[in-house]
């Protein structure tokens, strides 16, 4: 068994021989020609076992030790076994410490998605990261309007076209103050373009993905809240809903359940933990919050029914009776709007998870 700890430029190896010896193989480049060259020093490839964590480097290593032959493993880098007396840190040291972990079977694995998914998970989290932008433009935009005192009529709401008739038609007492609210305009519209150009490049690769994706895709914007967009960030952030063997692993897996610190009588539970996919959490809670109007089918998702199997239609009608029951019992307890909220999609996650795996498996059976 071999463990790299790989960084931008080079790559800390080391090996867990027998039942006690780890050692330190030395340090390489973080270059295709070397791992090839170390992975003939060690031996069979079809005999090999590696590991690395999860990082900044991606999969590219993965890719290229799979087609070596090699059996690879990508480490989750947040469930590592860490000592708490521990306090120096090197790469041989990292690379020995994940070795001897690798062998005594304490660490955890991430999913690797093919090619063709993590460039469609790219391009939705482009389009997520300019919707960022967006809103980092428009703060600008209108703090900076707030900052000269410039108000718009009473009847006219931020952001409609009334509202950007009056931005654009605005003319400040100093040249340089135009030149500052012209680049405020024109970078609000150049990353609504951006947004634009994305959508329309998501809306093609659905129509040109594999078979059982835009399934998922489709069944899952069956539940409320859920529309192309979101359905597109849950298929290919969750990759396959078959890897988790139970509702309970999913909620863990976005960071949505309670943390605990729990010892002999005394039990005590905390704020969300945030150890999981933060890009799930977003959408999951966006989500959940239409879950405390009374359960309803929009014209969208009556014409869904059509060509959605029955078990999947009453997993989605299902969800919209128990979220909406649970937000309004919740709240006539008083308690908070957000985490009313929190916990609703961490339950939302439950039948996520079953309407994908409902489709997956059936599409596997025929």
């Amino acid at each position: 068994m071999a463990s790299m700890d790989v960084h931008a430029e080079t790559i800390a190896v080391a090996i867990a021989e027998g039942r006690n010896t780890v050692r330190s193989v030395g340090t390489i480049a973080n270059r295709p020609e070397a791992v090839r060259k170390l992975i003939g020093k060690l031996g069979d490839p079809g005999s090999l076992r590696v590991c690395y964590e999860a990082g900044p480097t991606g999969y590219v290593l993965y890719w290229q030790l799979t087609r070596l032959g090699v059996h690879c493993d990508v480490i989750a880098p947040s469930l590592v076994p860490k000592m708490s007396g521990d306090r120096i840190k090197t790469d041989r040291r990292d690379a020995e410490k994940l070795a001897r972990s690798y062998r005594s079977g304490d660490l955890s694995t991430v999913w690797v998605p093919d090619a063709h998914h993590e460039s469609l998970r790219d391009l939705v989290r482009a389009r997520e990261a300019a919707k960022e932008d967006e809103l980092r433009a428009r703060h600008r935009l209108s703090k900076y309007l707030l900052r000269y005192g410039q108000r718009p009529g009473t009847e006219c709401r931020a952001w409609t076209a009334a509202w950007w008739q009056w931005v654009r038609g605005l003319k400040m007492p100093h040249s340089e103050q135009n030149t500052v609210l012209l680049d405020h305009i024109l970078e609000v519209d150049h990353q609504a373009q951006r947004i634009e150009r994305l959508e329309g490049s998501i809306d093609r690769a659905i129509q040109s993905a594999p078979e059982h994706l835009r399934a998922i895709v489709e069944a899952l914007q069956s539940l409320r809240g859920v529309a192309k967009i979101t359905a597109i960030t849950l298929a290919t952030e969750f990759g396959t809903f078959r890897r988790f063997e139970h509702a309970s692993a999913v909620m863990s897996y976005t960071g949505l359940v309670p943390s605990e610190h729990s010892s002999g009588a005394r039990s005590r539970r905390g704020k969300i933990t945030k150890s999981g996919n933060s890009h799930l959490r977003r959408v999951l809670v966006e989500s959940a919050w239409h879950y405390r109007h009374r359960p309803h089918l929009c014209l969208r998702q009556r014409r869904l029914q059509q060509s959605l199997s029955p078990k999947v239609a009453a997993i989605a009608w299902r969800a919209q009776e128990r979220l909406h029951r649970r937000y309004w019992s919740l709240s006539n307890k008083s308690k908070p709007t957000g985490k009313i909220v929190t916990a609703l999609a961490r339950e939302l996650v439950g039948f996520i998870w079953a309407i994908g795996t409902e489709v997956e498996t059936s599409g596997a059976r025929h």
